[in-house]
């Protein structure tokens, strides 16, 4: 990659599901001490964790990772993203990961495709989707669809299932399921993991909020409204979700005792 690259792992203390959420301990260690494994095994040149708690502070700094305190009142991960690279003064041609500090499962090798991806593009947003298989998957409003272009640029991304094969999916009725066929392969499933120029990361807080991000209730389609693009890469296999609750923390411990 001839620009350097940036991961940063947004960590807020508070969280409606899982308070306390990054401090949640995993087969002995910490959850963002977790994440940060999984970043370091990517290599990429730096490494941060943002938050706005100095309990998450003092816990980076005791397992020996970087962290940088940010403000409170950020209404999202990308903006508090804008606000480190702006403390740090990357230059504008950087790219900076935003790995969620609930991913303890992420690929290292995901990580380093997107990277790449982000680098041997001229796309100001990098993202990731995989194919979808099931019309349950399709059906489901909390997995996020995208419409893609012939160079595999997002056109949209929504909660309903789109693209909608007319000839093949019915809506649901009392005891009918719609007919699956995936055989054109145009259904993708978003995966919420973004590469961005450090430039597009400092605008995107400057834009206005859009009718379409609202409605959807997703972050993505603020840049898209305004003409920024967005490039999907695509992968096979989507990685094992995060941690929203006790019964995912549940899940992942099992899952760490289990390899160790």
């Amino acid at each position: 990659m001839p620009m350097t690259c940036h991961i940063v792992i947004p960590a807020r203390y508070s969280s409606s599901r899982l308070p306390g959420k990054p401090l949640k301990m995993i087969a002995g260690k910490t959850m963002i001490e977790r994440v940060y494994q999984q970043a370091k095994k990517a290599a990429i040149q730096s490494i941060y964790v943002a938050t706005d708690d100095t309990r998450i502070q003092r816990v980076v700094e005791g397992f020996g990772g970087q962290v940088i305190l940010t403000r409170e009142d950020h209404l999202s991960g990308t903006d508090r993203l804008a606000e480190v690279c702006t403390l740090q003064g990357w230059p504008d041609d950087d790219i900076v990961i935003n790995l969620q500090g609930d991913e303890p499962l992420m690929p290292p090798e995901v990580i380093r495709f997107i990277a790449d991806l982000a680098a041997n593009t001229d796309a100001e947003i990098s993202t990731l989707a995989t194919p979808i298989h099931q019309i349950e998957d399709l059906m489901n409003p909390n997995i996020v669809k995208v419409v893609l272009d012939a160079d595999y640029k997002a056109h949209y991304f929504s909660r309903a299932p789109i693209p909608w094969d007319r000839d093949h999916f019915h809506w649901f009725s009392v005891g009918e399921t719609p007919a699956p066929d995936f055989s054109s392969g145009q259904h993708y499933r978003h995966l919420g993991m973004y590469a961005y120029r450090v430039c597009t990361l400092k605008l995107i807080p400057t834009l206005p909020p859009c009718g379409l991000e609202r409605v959807e209730s997703l972050e993505q389609l603020r840049p898209l409204y305004h003409g920024i693009n967005i490039q999907v890469g695509i992968i096979e296999n989507a990685p094992d979700h995060g941690i929203d609750t006790e019964e995912d923390l549940l899940r992942v411990n099992a899952l760490f005792s289990d390899t160790s």
